[in-house]
Order: structure tokens, then C-alpha cells, then sequence
């Protein structure tokens, strides 16, 4: 499965995001997603047979739990394909960066320009 079938899935990205905080019992993102989703205990297994398959999620037992982890390789892999499209959104990035800055230098002198009126009064 491409990785972008995989992360095409809002119940899979849900599960990434709760394993990109660390690793989380296969029972807890279970219940998360369950509340969040309305889906299956079944269906949120297949959901981690998923990831687990196409190597975004690891798997290990202790005891009878079972602890799910994000790998990173895949994420890597799209991360490279999107290298090609990032300058479509960083330049605008920086330009609101540059926006930002100029508002706040505005708002800045206005506040020392209403201040210096006060202390004169």
C-alpha cells in the first residue's frame, strides 16, 4: 500500500498523532478511537494491521498488552516527496512571518508614541 493510501485514512493519521506523543497500548487508542470515530474494536485493529504492514507502527508484547510505536522511515519517505513542493508554502510562510513582525513593530511605536503624549500631559 502507498503511503499516501495509508495516510489518506483520518481514523489512521488520528492513530499516528496519539503514537506521535510515544508509545500507546493497543487498548488506549482502541478507546480514542472508538469515542472519536464511532468505530469498532475490530475495525480499529485492522486500522493498526495497516500501519503495522506498511512499517508506519510497530508492534511488541508485554504481557497481554500490546504497545504500538510510529516508525519513522516512512514518514521520511514522504517527508522527501513533499521537499519538492515546500516552496510553494514556506515563501508565503515568510511572508506573513515579515507581516507579523511589521504589526507588531506598528503596534509597538504606537504604544511608546501614546505613552510619550501621557507622560507629557
Amino acid at each position: 500500500m502507498h503511503a499516501f493510501d495509508v495516510l489518506g485514512d483520518p481514523v489512521r493519521r488520528r492513530i499516528l498523532e496519539l503514537l506521535a506523543s510515544g508509545e500507546q497500548a493497543s487498548g488506549e487508542i482502541s478507546s480514542v478511537i472508538r469515542d472519536e470515530f464511532g468505530i469498532s474494536q475490530p475495525a480499529v485493529s485492522q486500522h493498526l494491521r495497516v500501519l503495522r504492514e506498511s512499517g508506519f507502527a510497530s508492534v511488541r508484547a508485554e504481557g497481554t498488552r500490546r504497545l504500538y510505536v510510529v516508525e519513522a522511515g516512512p514518514l521520511r519517505e514522504v517527508d522527501a516527496w513533499l521537499e519538492r513542493f515546500r516552496g510553494f508554502w514556506e515563501q508565503r510562510l515568510d511572508a506573513l512571518g515579515t507581516e507579523l513582525a511589521r504589526g507588531k513593530r506598528e503596534r509597538r511605536l504606537r504604544e511608546e508614541t501614546s505613552g510619550n503624549e501621557r507622560d507629557r500631559r
